[in-house]
């Protein structure tokens, strides 16, 4: 798979978070062309930028010749993710692959309990942002008939637990967002898919569930791994898939 992304743009949004940044990290490996990694977190960025350079400078690799570049935008704003698709386009002409790692999490509360404020941030996080951000990505690629995209849904998508209601509702509409834009753009050299992982071994989930078994959670940086594949070439005939990711051991 490494030669599966040389001379691609990679746009990942999301990118500088406990996965996003794996993501970001996993996909240099590859060297493509370029990689676009949007943030909101102004910490995050310059730390993920410090990584990435204290890394290349201990490394001698061809990933040396990626040019990666850091977009501040809130893709949960049209306007926003208008902007960022226009920069992205007149600087690079195209955008190959497209990761998305944006999303959150607030559960651990009955229907009656959820406000609609909960109800609405799950739906703009995990729902909205993916629409919009796939919506101007899809016309870009479209006329160049290529793409491959890949969002992070959720295994409670697929299967719900209780108290998740919001999430739950969040990452299922996902799950058919994929599939029905898969099947729009069938034919097309466009490939979409999702990920379903469980819980993801990070430090906020560690500290927001202290007692529970961290051994059965998902490290990130397989996790992206996964998003990498699913982005390659060699694997064209997935498409509109919703892949169950969790830990066997």
């Amino acid at each position: 798979m490494d030669r599966d992304f040389n001379n691609q743009v990679v746009l990942i949004t999301g990118g500088t978070g406990a996965l996003g940044s794996k993501v970001s990290e996993t996909f240099l490996d590859f060297s493509p062309k370029a990689i676009i990694i949007t943030f909101r977190s102004e910490t995050e960025m310059q730390e993920l930028k410090a990584k990435i350079l204290d890394r290349r400078n201990k490394e001698q690799k061809e990933n040396h010749h990626t040019l990666i570049e850091f977009m501040k935008a809130d893709i949960t704003h049209e306007d926003e993710v208008k902007t960022l698709i226009s920069n992205i386009l007149e600087k690079f002409g195209q955008v190959h692959v497209l990761a998305n790692v944006v999303g959150g999490y607030i559960g651990g509360k009955s229907v009656s309990e959820t406000s609609e404020e909960e109800w609405d941030k799950m739906m703009l996080i995990n729902l909205k942002s993916a629409f919009l951000i796939s919506k101007h990505v899809l016309a870009s690629m479209k006329k160049k008939q290529f793409g491959k995209i890949v969002h992070v849904s959720s295994a409670t998508g697929a299967k719900a637990n209780g108290n998740d209601s919001a999430y739950a509702a969040s990452k299922a509409g996902l799950i058919r967002l994929v599939e029905s834009m898969a099947e729009e753009v069938r034919g097309l050299n466009i490939n979409i898919n999702c990920i379903l992982p469980t819980i993801i071994d990070t430090e906020s989930n560690r500290a927001a569930m202290p007692k529970s078994n961290f051994s059965t959670w998902i490290p990130p940086e397989e996790l992206a791994k996964v998003i990498c594949f699913l982005c390659s070439e060699d694997f064209q005939v997935i498409n509109g898939v919703a892949l169950p990711t969790r830990r066997t051991s």
